[in-house]
C-alpha cells in the first residue's frame, strides 16, 4: 500500500509516526520545504544550503527534528544534492517509487511520513548505497 505523504501518520505500521494535517504542515514548514517533503517535489540541484557543509555533526529532518544522517556518512557524489552512503535504518523508511516513468526507492522520514530524496546502489559505503537527499528537508546540528 503506498500512501501520500499526508496520509502516512494514518497507516496502522506506523503508529509512532507525528499526525499532522495537511494545513498544519503548511503553517509549520515553509512553501518550498512543503513543496518539497509533503508533495515529493526536488529542489533544484547544487541550490542546497547543506550541499557543501563539511562541520561534523548530525542531519535531522527538517519536519520533526529526528536526527537522520551523520556528517560521517556525507560525502561528494557530484549529484547536486547532499549524499550519504549510511542512514539511521531506524528513522529512514525506504520506498519504492515509480514516479515519472522511473523506478527508483524513495526515503522518507519514518516518524512524520515527509520525503527525503532517494537511494540508489551507487555509493562508495560497504552497502553500497548512496541517499541522495534534498537539502531543504534537513536541519543541521553541530557536534
Amino acid at each position: 500500500m503506498t500512501n501520500k505523504p499526508s496520509d502516512f501518520a494514518k497507516t496502522s505500521s506506523n503508529a509512532d509516526a507525528m499526525p499532522k494535517t495537511d494545513s498544519q504542515w503548511q503553517e509549520k514548514l515553509t512553501p518550498e520545504k512543503y513543496r518539497v517533503m509533503r508533495q515529493k517535489g526536488t529542489e533544484l540541484p547544487f541550490t542546497g544550503k547543506l550541499l557543501n557543509n563539511k562541520e561534523s555533526g548530525k542531519y535531522i529532518c527538517a519536519g520533526c527534528g529526528t536526527v537522520l544522517f551523520s556528517s560521517e556518512a556525507k560525502f561528494d557524489s557530484g549529484s547536486g544534492w547532499p549524499s550519504f552512503y549510511a542512514a539511521n535504518k531506524d528513522t529512514i523508511l525506504a520506498k519504492p517509487d515509480t514516479s515519472h516513468g522511473m523506478t527508483r526507492v524513495e526515503v522518507v522520514c519514518r516518524k512524520c511520513g515527509g520525503h527525503l530524496g532517494h537511494v540508489f546502489d551507487d555509493g562508495p559505503g560497504p552497502d553500497g548505497k548512496r541517499y541522495c537527499i534534498n537539502s531543504v528537508c534537513l536541519e543541521f546540528k553541530k557536534k
